[in-house]
């Protein structure tokens, strides 16, 4: 999942703070760059706006 992506692609290692605050915050910030990555892909590739399945109408 995303936690593979983010050590193999972004090279992520190690937590460079202390503290459980601090690793909280590290963490939250590699998440929201991987979900920009993502973003970034899907803009570059034309995949905005596409659903993966058709939207059933009721």
């Amino acid at each position: 999942g995303s936690f593979a992506d983010t050590k193999e692609d972004m090279s992520f290692r190690k937590y460079l703070c202390r503290g459980t605050v601090n690793v909280l915050a590290e963490s939250t910030m590699i998440a929201i760059a991987h979900n920009i990555n993502k973003l970034h892909r899907k803009i570059q590739s034309g995949k905005i706006g596409q659903h993966l399945f058709e939207l059933k109408t009721a």
